[in-house]
């Protein structure tokens, strides 16, 4: 039915436990998996002579994403070894984690996207979104939600 899954992570427990469903799901279809995870882009607020304490340059925001990414999707890939489910890992940056999640199912071409519904609730559900409904709202590619 499915032979290759998109699985993104935001390094949550939730997207963890998502992650241990698609790769027995993978394994039961005989599918291979993709662990995905979409870094967050460099920004800095400096205001005329004022440099925040925390300032950090491009160069080091890019490396400490890089090492975020790489245990976010190690994690991932090393459930997957374990279970005997094929998987590659990929990292990109971007401003808007959701795009990021269906431009890399349509470049890999993936059949399917299961990921971690965050529910957020009340006010901040509505004001906010989430990526799972944006994705559930733009992806040409069928999305497995779980809960």
């Amino acid at each position: 039915m499915f032979k290759h899954i998109l699985v993104p992570t935001d390094g949550s427990s939730l997207s963890l436990q998502a992650a241990k469903r698609a790769i027995a799901f993978a394994k039961g279809s005989g599918a291979r998996i993709t662990a995905f995870y979409a870094g967050p882009q460099y920004t800095v607020q400096i205001y005329g002579d004022f440099v925040p304490p925390d300032f950090v340059t491009p160069q080091e925001f890019a490396r400490q994403s890089k090492r975020v990414a790489d245990r976010y999707l190690e994690a991932i890939a090393k459930l997957a070894k374990t279970a005997r489910v094929r998987c590659q890992t990929h990292y990109v940056v971007s401003a808007s984690p959701w795009q990021a999640i269906v431009k890399a199912a349509k470049a890999k071409k993936c059949d399917l996207i299961f990921m971690a519904s965050h529910g957020r609730r009340g006010l901040s559900g509505l004001l906010l979104g989430s990526e799972t409904q944006r994705v559930l709202t733009h992806s040409k590619v069928p999305v497995l939600v779980h809960r």
